[in-house]
């Protein structure tokens, strides 16, 4: 990667696509190489560095290139005008840092010329704001640099760019981990444990695979179920799926010995299958009725609901507004129940069922997402452990207490 285009063979490519697995040195190689690239290659230009966001760019690319290229290069940063300043050999260039988080976010690039573009985990990027990025590189020699996890085979990326390599003059490279020297067997080895299903063969096998079947086909009813439960007490949660025709869950959350988390009991109203819905109030009287004189350290709700967490707080329950990211959510439950950390009372029916229903929806749309029905409780579960286990500890970079 840091070399490619000096070869002969690949030198007159218009540009490179790196996938593969997590952790296996595509960042570091393809930013370095870029950076070698456009200051032996040009002066005076300016070139894009793209990612989902300018601060997931800021924490995984540009705020370690100094770092990376210390004393090959000199970098000066005009954070007020997201811009870097590269001098090199007696070259110098521009490179500006771009966010492509959603669709509007092509406007952003309209209008520049530039010689080169890289595109940091491309596939979590629109496809407006890419194809708008790639329409400014103009300058003759320019060239595209992609790098990116691999997502589903539906995904427009996929499609339209990695199995087209060749027709559109890219040289691809596939990584693993086994090609980033820094991980040793045995961290590699906990990267490997670390994900299941579908994750797995993407973060750890680097596959462009497709989500379908069961979504936790860990759980087991076995392993998972037990009647050896803790009292419900002093550090409980309550995480609450609300619906007005849909079903609204409550699930009551416990921490046991070990780290488990035990799931003690659930509360499941349907307004559709019962023909009555039920009003914010009825609803606020059902959880105190649930609760039964556990006072719980905090009521996780979906912040849709708004009106009802208002009246949460008005009876004076703390509320925290669930953290709703579905993708990483499932795979946080799925990896807590392949260590067995969470655990069910046989009580909570409706959560088991859906363990058995809990699919994702094959409409080939190119996007992963479970079917919506039947979901209620494991909505409920994903914001518990979203929201409680992963949330509070995120911003402080430690291992989620109670994990």
């Amino acid at each position: 990667m840091l070399t490619w285009w000096k070869h002969p063979a690949f030198r007159n490519r218009d540009g490179i696509i790196c996938d593969g697995s997590v952790r296996s040195g595509k960042t570091v190689s393809m930013a370095v190489g870029f950076l070698l690239w456009s200051m032996e290659t040009f002066d005076r230009q300016r070139f894009a560095l793209c990612g989902k966001t300018i601060e997931s760019l800021r924490r995984n690319v540009s705020g370690l290139l100094p770092q990376w290229m210390e004393g090959l290069c000199v970098i000066e940063e005009r954070r007020g005008e997201n811009r870097l300043t590269v001098r090199m050999n007696g070259h110098e260039n521009d490179y500006y840092l771009f966010g492509g988080k959603d669709e509007g976010s092509y406007a952003l690039i309209q209008g520049m010329t530039l010689a080169g573009v890289l595109f940091d985990e491309v596939a979590l990027m629109p496809r407006s704001f890419v194809e708008q990025a790639l329409a400014r590189c103009s300058v003759e020699g320019s060239k595209f640099w992609f790098n990116c996890n691999p997502e589903g085979p539906t995904h427009w990326f996929y499609q339209s760019w990695l199995t087209r390599a060749e027709e559109r003059n890219l040289l691809y490279l596939h990584f693993t981990m086994e090609d980033n020297p820094a991980l040793s067997p045995a961290i590699r080895q906990r990267y490997e444990r670390l994900y299941t299903g579908v994750f797995y063969q993407r973060y750890v096998q680097g596959l462009w695979a497709a989500a379908k079947g069961l979504i936790y086909d860990m759980f087991r009813p076995e392993v998972h179920v037990t009647e050896q439960l803790p009292e419900a007490g002093r550090g409980c949660y309550v995480s609450i799926d609300y619906g007005t025709q849909n079903p609204t869950v409550f699930l009551l959350w416990q921490k046991g010995e070990r780290g488990r988390w035990y799931c003690l009991r659930e509360y499941y109203w349907s307004g559709r299958d019962r023909m009555r819905q039920k009003t914010d109030g009825e609803y606020a009287d059902d959880l105190e009725a649930f609760l039964d004189g556990v006072k719980p350290r905090a009521v996780i709700v979906d912040p849709s609901a708004a009106s009802f967490i208002a009246l949460l707080r008005q009876r004076g329950y703390p509320v925290l507004g669930a953290d709703n990211q579905v993708l990483s959510g499932i795979r946080r439950v799925g990896d807590l129940l392949r260590e067995e950390r969470l655990l069910f009372s046989p009580g909570c029916v409706r959560t088991v069922e859906e363990f058995r229903s809990y699919v994702w929806d094959e409409d080939e749309t190119g996007q992963d997402r479970p079917v919506k029905d039947h979901d209620h409780c494991m909505d409920a579960l994903r914001y518990f452990v979203s929201t409680v286990l992963v949330r509070s500890q995120a911003h402080a970079g430690k291992r989620p207490k109670g994990l």
